[in-house]
């Protein structure tokens, strides 16, 4: 009876991340992608990473967490790096200082592409922190899984 009730409750649990997995992830790149128009940002919506990987670890357990390629991840934080300094050289490029605004008088106020490069460096560092906070959550769920295993 035991053994139905353990059961019952990976379905459910298993069940329920399958449910908020794509909602998680269609939160966090739209707080990214809106980020110069509302509350939030690139930081924020990259943090919202690590809610991706701990319901992946309670739904489906260490062994699907395993899986993802942290190498990827750490390779990707670097692009995203190098994506964050060139968008902020573009004010260099104009005759501008680092990190000006060059490109504001592009788009409709309130219109996804209406802030300029301000949109470019909060995507970037969106990925940047998705990337990097991802893969701190990847090691740190790696670790308690090996302790899990090794209990």
């Amino acid at each position: 009876m035991n053994n139905d009730k353990l059961i019952i409750k990976h379905v459910i649990t298993s069940c329920g991340c399958d449910y908020l997995i794509p909602l998680t992830l269609v939160l966090l790149f739209d707080i990214i992608l809106h980020g110069h128009l509302s509350p939030g940002g690139g930081f924020q919506g990259g943090v919202l990473m690590v809610a991706v990987f701990t319901l992946i670890y309670l739904g489906y357990g260490y062994e699907s967490v395993k899986t993802v390629n942290g190498n990827l991840l750490h390779s990707s934080e670097g692009f995203a790096s190098i994506f964050y300094v060139l968008f902020a050289m573009l004010g260099v490029v104009y005759g501008g200082y680092f990190c000006e605004n060059v490109l504001f008088q592009s788009g409709r106020i309130g219109d996804l592409w209406s802030s300029g490069t301000i949109f470019l460096m909060n995507a970037a560092v969106g990925a940047k922190v998705l990337t990097g906070v991802g893969m701190l959550a990847l090691y740190m769920l790696t670790i308690i899984g090996q302790m899990k295993q090794d209990s």
